[in-house]
């Protein structure tokens, strides 16, 4: 059995992307949210809420009033974006939301950042250039860990944004800021993210074999730079590396199968929507169900299968972390929350034993 990367104990967590419905969006958010208690309950690690503008695969442009609402009927999950799309925000007022927010979880808080994926999106915010997307990006993660590491004022001068002797009042109750991630898409990444400890959340559009050499290679960036007195996340010596997983879990093989193909099939159409509006082919190739299946990104049948797949995942990747999304597309909430209660009863214990949880 290969264990999880750098030997660190296997956990589990929840991804969630809010979709859009034809129902009122306050119905979706209680619905979620209530995903959010059931994830507390069972022993989640955490639930993580993906940041998208003008895509029926987000109901959610601002992330921080979601983790907010959530902060308020939770104690023990933490609670964190993949990601904050730094490009499109003043990072000295997310900065102060994301003090106020590590103080509303009582320090359960993490912090993904990153410059957004999505051309199309990034134009709604007068960004057409990938030169300018990158410089905006790299300037304001440098002022927002400036802020959030300013003792009494915040001064900070670029290009984009500029700040001078701006009172602070509130601290991060995570020392010196709440845990950063960053998800990474390829080797180059890596060298950054394994040497400044950073938790990572891989591409799940990479096959297994491809994932398993990027874990080694964190693994190896870690070991080398873990002692490191400038790191990026100087308070995380157990960093995660993650990969997303779609998982549905029922009865029978056959009733989740049928579940899953018709959700998949919506979430493809959300996800594909701003492309397919533009006229333009997919950013990324990102494969059907049945590539995602035999890939083990996406985990369907009974609890008994799912443990399986499961297993052989984690296994053949390496990774010490599970992203699972339990609910996407238009799977109906009775069915997921079915799925999560099963997956936490008969197949996460089991999980978490075997890889060392």
């Amino acid at each position: 059995m290969s264990a999880p990367a750098l030997n660190i104990p296997l956990a589990i967590g929840l991804f969630d992307q809010i979709e859009t419905e034809d129902r009122p969006a306050s119905a979706v958010f209680d619905d979620h949210l209530a995903l959010i208690d059931l994830a507390e309950s069972a022993g989640f690690y955490g639930y993580y809420l993906s940041e998208h503008h003008g895509s029926p695969l987000s109901l959610t442009p601002s992330l921080n009033l979601i983790l907010a609402a959530a902060s308020q009927r939770t104690e023990r999950i933490r609670l964190g974006s993949l990601v904050h799309t730094l490009t499109y925000y003043d990072p000295m007022r997310l900065a102060s939301e994301i003090n106020m927010l590590d103080h509303l979880t009582k320090g359960r808080l993490d912090l993904g950042v990153g410059r957004g994926i999505s051309n199309i999106e990034a134009a709604f915010f007068h960004i057409t250039s990938i030169e300018d997307s990158r410089a905006i990006y790299r300037e304001n993660f440098d002022a927002l860990l400036a802020c959030l590491t300013a003792e009494e004022s915040f001064s900070f001068e670029g290009k984009y944004h500029s700040y001078s002797d701006i009172p602070v009042w509130m601290h991060p109750v995570q020392q010196p800021y709440p845990p950063l991630w960053f998800p990474s898409s390829n080797e180059d990444s890596i060298q950054f993210t394994a040497g400044n400890g950073l938790h990572t959340v891989l591409n799940n559009y990479f096959s297994r074999e491809v994932t398993r050499t990027l874990v080694d290679r964190y693994a190896e960036v870690f070991t080398e730079h873990r002692n490191d007195p400038n790191r990026l996340n100087p308070n995380v010596d157990a960093p995660k590396v993650g990969w997303a997983v779609k998982v549905v879990v029922a009865p029978t093989d056959q009733q989740a199968d049928t579940l899953a193909r018709q959700a998949f099939a919506t979430w493809q159409e959300h996800v594909t929507y701003l492309e397919r509006r533009a006229g333009i082919g997919e950013r990324v190739p990102r494969g059907g169900y049945d590539h995602h299946r035999e890939n083990g990104s996406m985990l369907v049948g009974s609890a008994e299968r799912v443990a399986e797949e499961m297993s052989a995942t984690v296994e053949a990747t390496g990774v010490n972390y599970l992203l699972g999304s339990f609910t996407f597309g238009d799977l109906p909430h009775a069915d997921t929350m079915r799925s999560m209660d099963m997956f936490a009863e008969h197949v996460m214990p089991s999980m978490l034993q075997r890889f060392g949880g």
